[in-house]
């Protein structure tokens, strides 16, 4: 069951003293969002507004809405990272996993003991405060735990869907990572980004998958979208709008960078990136988005929409130079 840290918001409102606040977060905690504000308003006699916009992460905070509304404080919830908060307005909110990891770790040590010796774990937001318990349950069963230690934004074991820091450094070492939750999402990027074997932990259903196969899959899609671009006669180049997507350099590098490859093409500026947006541009024939990594893999678009992995790797096909490996970073952006 996920919980949210009300004391925490309960000690920055008493010490700010906002005359109004936002929340947002992930779509599924939206109802216990709804929860929270009411206690703060009950509690606090103040205004909570509640930003039911989807938000994808530290990236996407929606501090324009909470601006728009005229709150002092934005409380994101749900997406916990090294940084406690942003400015004096944005604070981090984390939301714990509180189920148990226990028996599907015993009965993963269990059956992949002989296959591997070295692991490494890794998770998302919500499970980081079982780590140390599920090292621990590896380590009494024969296993080398390596964890990765964090930067930037990820603390240590913590991996983003597009960021992957605390792997880079020890996957040489690390014969199989294991991700605790049932985050394909995350999984799928810790396998295409290591090359690794890459198993996820599902406590609810306390059962363990190897993640590679539908891995590769994702893989071959990718690589598929940007042979396909190749053969457009001009290409889209996507700014995200919102503030932690926002990275006009990059597309600007990318026109440039193109541009002397032969390629027409066209900026773009969109907040929400949707096949639907993008089929009202009838003359591009591909695009390249700088906003989000996973948006081309993870979605449908009837037309090729190439992240800046991919972006990276149609550039070395248009110089004939090979492609292997574009995903093997430890950031894509």
């Amino acid at each position: 069951m996920i919980q949210i840290d009300e004391d925490s918001i309960f000690k920055i409102i008493k010490s700010k003293k906002p005359h109004s606040v936002a929340l947002n977060g992930p779509e599924p905690l939206l109802p216990k969002i709804q929860k929270v504000s009411e206690s703060i308003e009950e509690k606090f006699n103040i205004t909570s507004y509640i930003i039911g916009d989807k938000s994808w992460g530290s990236c996407d905070l929606n501090t324009q809405a909470a601006n728009m509304l005229g709150a002092d404080i934005l409380f994101n919830i749900g997406h916990t990272i090294s940084l406690e908060s942003f400015g004096e307005k944005v604070f981090m909110i984390n939301a714990f996993d509180t189920i148990s990891f226990d028996k599907i770790a015993l009965k993963c040590a269990n059956e992949l003991k002989g296959q591997y010796k070295t692991i490494s774990l890794v998770t998302d937001s919500q499970h980081l405060h079982q780590i140390d318990i599920v090292k621990e349950i590896f380590e009494k069963n024969g296993y080398n735990v390596e964890i990765g230690k964090g930067k930037g934004q990820l603390n240590d074991a913590q991996v983003f869907g597009c960021e992957f820091h605390p792997l880079y450094k020890i996957k040489d070492d690390i014969e199989a990572f294991i991700f605790l939750g049932q985050s394909r999402f995350h999984s799928i990027g810790v396998a295409l980004s290591t090359e690794k074997p890459t198993f996820m932990l599902d406590p609810y259903f306390e059962e363990f998958t190897q993640i590679n196969e539908e891995a590769e899959i994702m893989k071959k899609r990718a690589i598929l979208s940007v042979y396909k671009a190749l053969d457009a006669r001009k290409i889209g180049i996507i700014i995200g709008l919102k503030e932690g997507q926002f990275a006009n350099i990059k597309a600007l590098e990318f026109r440039k960078e193109l541009k002397k490859l032969g390629m027409n093409t066209q900026l773009l500026a969109l907040t929400e990136i949707s096949n639907e947006k993008l089929e009202n541009f009838k003359e591009i024939d591909a695009f390249v988005q700088v906003a989000c990594p996973r948006l081309g893999t993870d979605n449908f678009f009837s037309k090729p929409v190439l992240s800046v992995p991919q972006a990276l790797a149609l550039i070395k096909l248009l110089k004939k130079e090979p492609i292997e490996e574009f995903f093997k970073l430890q950031h894509w952006l």
